[in-house]
């Protein structure tokens, strides 16, 4: 049978999505890669680009933060953009930054030139994972959005697990401007392959649900799950437009930013100081580092799969969003807030493990998103993103800089290169990580608290709706 969206009570089964849903959805899964691994690269280049460009790990640590300095700032705005605009071409421009950006260090740039095209870049990257959660939430209906918007999360995972051990090659073979050259390569790629296969979806802001029919078989227990679905999540595309100062100044969109500001505080550190971790005072080899670094990410992949199931099962059961995606958040951000406070009580193989596990259970930021997106209508639905991503992103921002500062104030200095590394100046390094793992673990561990017991975008939505709808005519933003 056909039927629109417009017929609430009937949705589409897991089976009959559209090919082109996850045509799209699969592109938005590289962009994520893409996107993470222009952040990886830099803990990557850090030895040799120290050493050459002659800066130090202060500076270095501010180099790393500065990727953060508009990030903010771009996704805010691209939030309220998105609300008006198509979303493809929002990812297309991004795209286009990205590669672009990567070119000046393989041109044989310097410190200002890399610290320029990471502050660039990194306003360019701000939105990315608001922006491919909305356009991957246009493609699919509320009961079946959950696992779409985790495989897209997953992808940012999958950035460094992919980029780590390929850019770590392409450094020792190639020299450490190439794994700049090599990413500006795969982005243009990317670029091209979007032009033609993008495209906003049917459940998008910016479209008509109405020019979306879709083709389904419903059967008799399809209806009685839909039955009991709650209301407001069969209609939570279609809710009116509310006041955005009352979207944006509630408990669960503190809640959201608190647990994202932990993910992203995990974030800012391992992309830029994890491999020197692991190469100084777990002393592993360069070539190992590149696939030992990959073990978090790896590790975040399959949470995110694993909890996406669950979180799509559920809610095609009739749970609620705050059980069905912002409680695994919370215990997951706890469960890494306790192995990094492990750590520094761990040697060799078991760090190693306890950071994989603390690392990866620490990158399901882009659940926070995805709960988000249920409290209000398509058109609010990337400001409510964007603006979560940009305030939660200033975790990255310092926590970059603080590593740095406490491995130099535990005395470390970077040996000049082609130098090996003393083991005074490994104990500095270790007493500095050590410290900033602590500090990590503490963070996670109020963000996940914080995002279980309060991120419950159901209960704020009814009252949104309930109280603060904008009066009639109004503009959504």
């Amino acid at each position: 049978m056909v039927i629109t969206q417009t017929q609430r009570r009937v949705r589409p089964s897991f089976k009959n999505m559209t090919v082109r849903a996850w045509i799209v959805t699969a592109m938005l899964v590289l962009f994520q890669i893409v996107a993470f691994a222009d952040k990886a690269v830099l803990g990557l280049v850090a030895r040799d680009a120290m050493a050459d460009l002659g800066i130090s790990p202060v500076q270095f640590g501010f180099i790393g933060s500065a990727f953060f300095f508009l990030y903010s700032i771009v996704s805010i705005v691209t939030g309220f953009l998105a609300s008006r605009y198509s979303v493809k071409w929002i990812l297309f421009t991004m795209g286009v930054i990205w590669a672009v950006m990567q070119f000046p260090m393989l041109a044989g740039g310097g410190a200002a030139v890399l610290l320029m095209t990471r502050i660039v870049l990194g306003g360019a990257e701000g939105p990315a994972t608001a922006m491919s959660l909305t356009a991957a939430h246009g493609w699919f209906r509320p009961q079946h959005r959950a696992l779409p918007s985790n495989l897209v999360a997953a992808g940012s995972t999958l950035g460094p697990v992919i980029a780590a051990p390929a850019l770590a090659a392409v450094i020792v073979t190639a020299g450490w401007r190439w794994a700049f050259g090599i990413l500006g390569i795969v982005g243009l790629l990317w670029v091209l392959a979007w032009l033609f296969l993008g495209a906003d979806g049917p459940y998008a802001g910016t479209r008509k649900p109405e020019a979306a029919p879709v083709n389904v078989e419903h059967d008799a227990a399809e209806t009685a799950a839909e039955e009991a679905f709650d209301d407001r999540m069969v209609d939570v595309d279609n809710q009116k437009p509310v006041r955005t100062w009352a979207a944006l100044l509630n408990l669960t969109v503190l809640a959201a930013v608190i647990g994202g500001f932990s993910n992203f505080w995990v974030q800012g550190f391992l992309t830029t100081w994890l491999p020197q971790y692991l190469n100084g005072v777990v002393g592993l080899p360069m070539q190992q580092v590149g696939v030992v670094t990959t073990f978090p990410w790896l590790i975040g992949a399959g949470v995110l799969l694993l909890l996406g199931l669950l979180g799509q099962t559920m809610m095609k059961r009739g749970r609620s969003v705050h059980l069905a995606i912002s409680l695994p958040f919370g215990i997951s951000a706890i469960v890494a807030g306790a192995a990094f406070l492990a750590v520094p009580h761990a040697h060799g193989a078991l760090s190693v493990a306890l950071l994989s596990i603390a690392g990866g259970c620490s990158l399901v930021y882009p659940m926070t998103a995805s709960a988000l997106g249920y409290t209000v209508g398509a058109k609010q639905r990337p400001i409510l993103m964007a603006t979560l991503g940009g305030v939660a992103s200033v975790g990255a921002i310092i926590s970059p800089t603080l590593v740095g500062w406490l491995m130099g104030n535990a005395g470390y200095v970077a040996p000049p290169k082609g130098k090996p590394i003393s083991p005074e100046m490994v104990a500095h390094m270790a007493t500095g990580m050590h410290q900033a793992y602590t500090v990590t673990g503490i963070v996670l561990l109020v963000g996940g608290v914080m995002a279980a017991l309060f991120l419950r975008p159901g209960r704020t939505g009814r009252r949104l709706q309930r109280d603060h709808l904008r009066p009639e005519g109004a503009r959504v933003i």
